[in-house]
């Protein structure tokens, strides 16, 4: 649970600094939605005790389910005005989005491997 514990955190302070230092489109639109996938997977392995196929699945559901709910402008139609709920939930339905959330499961499939695998 350490490892997952600091991978989720070596992830978060990437995914914080493509946010604020608005590195190229593709990184910030692109990798930085990748990323995503393999931030809340490492998250929910470090606090839980759920296997890692079963987490992956809910990850990649949530990640689908958010990015759908934009079609709907979910945050303007619950008139959502905190800053950081926004960001999470954000606010334009972009298909690209799903294919980053597909490409975001090979580094977890990487870390798995590791991790069955015993490298560090």
């Amino acid at each position: 649970m350490k490892r997952y514990f600091t991978l989720f955190t070596l992830l978060l302070i990437t995914e914080i600094a493509i946010a604020v230092f608005h590195f190229h489109r593709f990184i910030r639109g692109f990798v930085g939605d990748v990323l995503v996938i393999p931030l809340l997977y490492v998250l929910c392995r470090a606090v839980t005790k759920i296997p890692g196929k079963k987490v992956l699945i809910m990850v990649l559901a949530l990640a689908f389910s958010i990015e759908f709910l934009q079609l709907f402008s979910i945050s303007e139609r619950l008139n959502i005005n905190n800053k950081v709920l926004q960001i999470i939930l954000g606010n334009t339905f972009d298909g690209w989005d799903l294919v980053a959330y597909w490409f975001g499961i090979l580094p977890v499939l990487y870390i798995e491997k590791q991790h069955i695998h015993g490298n560090s």
